[in-house]
């Protein structure tokens, strides 16, 4: 991921939480807002509700690729947040990568 920073600290997951917009779809709901930065910032997180550890680092990892795949697309300066549900294991990645499109473009963080 060239031109985007993680989203590490609990405080920046809570902020998008309360202030970020977020659309919901059947395997990931986004979170997202632009911000005043050259940068993007990017956090994934994953409830244990989807599974044990193996089945939420698959999870994270297919999200993180969609996104990889895909950033280009993206505007710069902001902030997401990408949770996984339990359909982003076993749907089918072009799925999974056309749904988080989708969704991004709803919520304005496409260019």
């Amino acid at each position: 991921m060239n031109f985007t920073i993680s989203l590490r600290q609990n405080r920046d997951f809570r902020r998008m939480y309360a202030k970020g917009d977020n659309k919901a779809g059947r395997c990931v709901v986004v979170y997202g807002r632009t911000s005043r930065r050259e940068h993007s910032r990017v956090g994934i997180t994953v409830s244990t509700k989807v599974g044990n550890a193996v089945t939420r680092n698959r999870a994270r990892r297919r999200i993180k690729e969609c996104y990889r795949r895909n950033e280009d697309k993206f505007k710069a300066g902001c902030d997401i947040v990408f949770v996984a549900r339990v359909r982003a294991v076993s749907i089918p990645y072009a799925e999974l990568e056309n749904e988080m499109l989708t969704i991004c473009r709803k919520l304005g963080l496409l260019r």
